[in-house]
C-alpha cells in the first residue's frame, strides 16, 4: 500500500485549500504539485462586483500596469479612496449566488491570505490575487451546485469533497454544514464553502504532519490538540 507523498494539490483546484482529485488511501488527500487554476479571463463576474463602464486601468506600486478590469473593480471596492481595501470594504462588494452578502470571516480570511505586507489591508496588486482566487472558487462551486440554487447541499458537498480527495463520512459532512448553516442545516453558500474547504485543508495538513506512520491515527497531547484546533486556521 502506498501513501500520499508530501506536497501540494494539483488538478486545477484553487491553490489555497484543496487536495487533488481521487480517493486517499488512509483518509488523506493525495498530493501532487500545484498548477494554475482556471480564472475567468476578461469580462465581468456574474455575482458581486460593480460594473462602471469600460475600465481605464492604472499603475501598481511596482510601476507595472494593472489589468484594467481588476483596477476598475479595485477602485469601486475602495470606497474611501485610500488605495487600500479592508475586509469590510471587500465584504460590501461580494455576494453569494443567492444574493446574500459574503460573511466577514471569509473576507478576513482572504485578506489575510493575500496581505503580503501584513498591514491588514490589500493594495491593487494583492487584490489581483484575490480576484483570481475568487474566480477559481466560483468556478469550482458552480461545478457542484447542479441545481443552481446558489448553495451546495449535503450530497453535492459530499461529492465535492470526494473528488477533492477527502474520504469523509456523511455524518461529518452534515455536521460541517450545520456549523456554517445554523438556520436550515442544509447547504453552504460560496463564502462558507471557501472557509470550510480552506479550514479542512489546513487541519488535514496539520494532522498529517503529526502522523509519522501515515496510518490516519495520531497520539496527541492536550496542548498540541489546542494548537491544531485553534492556530491552524485561516
Amino acid at each position: 500500500m502506498s501513501y500520499p507523498s508530501q506536497g501540494y494539490p494539483h488538478q486545477g483546484y484553487p491553490q489555497q485549500g484543496h487536495p487533488q482529485q481521487g480517493y486517499p488511501q488512509q483518509g488523506y488527500p493525495q498530493q501532487g504539485h500545484p498548477q494554475q487554476g482556471y480564472p475567468q479571463q476578461g469580462g465581468y463576474p456574474q455575482q458581486g462586483y460593480p460594473q462602471q463602464g469600460y475600465p481605464q486601468g492604472g499603475w501598481n506600486q511596482s510601476g507595472q500596469r494593472t489589468d484594467p478590469v481588476i483596477y476598475q473593480w479595485f477602485t469601486a471596492v475602495d470606497t474611501d479612496k485610500s488605495g487600500k481595501i479592508t475586509a469590510q470594504e471587500l465584504q460590501s462588494a461580494l455576494v453569494n449566488g443567492n444574493w446574500t452578502k459574503f460573511n466577514e470571516e471569509a473576507c478576513r480570511m482572504m485578506i489575510a491570505m493575500f496581505d503580503k505586507d501584513g498591514n491588514g489591508t490589500i493594495d491593487v496588486t494583492e487584490f489581483q490575487g484575490i480576484w483570481t482566487y475568487i474566480q477559481q472558487w466560483k468556478a469550482l462551486f458552480e461545478k457542484y451546485d447542479g441545481n443552481r440554487t446558489g448553495s451546495i447541499e449535503t450530497d453535492e458537498l459530499q461529492r465535492a469533497f470526494q473528488e477533492m480527495g477527502y474520504r469523509l463520512s456523511p455524518q461529518f459532512v452534515n455536521n460541517l454544514i450545520a456549523k456554517f448553516d445554523y438556520k436550515t442545516r442544509r447547504s453552504l453558500t460560496l463564502d462558507n464553502f471557501i472557509v470550510a474547504s480552506v479550514q479542512l485543508r489546513l487541519l488535514t495538513d496539520a494532522f498529517r504532519a503529526r502522523d509519522d506512520k501515515m496510518a490516519g491515527v495520531i497520539n496527541i497531547s492536550y496542548e498540541d490538540f489546542l494548537t491544531v484546533s485553534m492556530l491552524h486556521r485561516p
